[in-house]
């Protein structure tokens, strides 16, 4: 059974109608959605599912609270290690057993969610593509390899992309026309 991942940031409140179009596809070909309880674009999407009545949906929260579940779908509870502080690591532990179940991941990302593309990267380092809705130009991107990613994150700006790359230890390649990424 194929398995979607879907991702995006907490600043997105609404699917547009090019997102709204490409879940219908996902929905037509009755793939399962993996999808987060955060507020932003997993609530949107969740809003979406719980719409059109789509029951093949899994909600991942970490802990043994789920934030949002508005269609009242399966719940996979993510535990993590007793006395965790509440912050991107804990969150990011459910993202991780999505991209590990996912067969291939769906995300919208705005040039600026840390959590977004961590998500994405986690998702290439699984080898899985990712359809990523670029934002800023309002296109979709089809990633398979770091390579597609470096040239996705040549569109932004260089202070966003600072930022990213300290919080995430990714760096672009010596020859920015070579168009890689390195993990630290």
């Amino acid at each position: 059974m194929t398995r979607v991942f879907f991702s995006g940031s907490r600043r997105f409140t609404r699917l547009n109608q090019a997102i709204r179009e490409q879940t219908d596809n996902i929905i037509v070909n009755g793939f399962t959605f993996l999808v987060g309880d955060a507020n932003g674009a997993d609530k949107s999407m969740q809003s979406y599912l719980a719409e059109k009545g789509y029951a093949n949906v899994t909600v991942f929260c970490t802990g043994a609270a789920c934030r949002n579940n508005i269609g009242h779908w399966e719940i996979r509870h993510v535990n993590p290690k007793a006395k965790t502080r509440k912050d991107f690591q804990y969150y990011a532990l459910k993202d991780e057993k999505m991209c590990e179940e996912a067969t291939y991941g769906f995300v919208m990302w705005d040039s600026r969610s840390k959590g977004t593309l961590n998500n994405i990267i986690n998702l290439l380092e699984h080898n899985k593509k990712v359809l990523v809705y670029f934002s800023p130009s309002k296109v979709f991107r089809c990633l398979k390899t770091r390579q597609d990613l470096a040239a996705l994150l040549a569109n932004c700006d260089d202070e966003t992309f600072e930022q990213l790359e300290k919080q995430l230890r990714i760096k672009k390649g010596a020859n920015p026309k070579h168009k890689q990424l390195t993990f630290a």
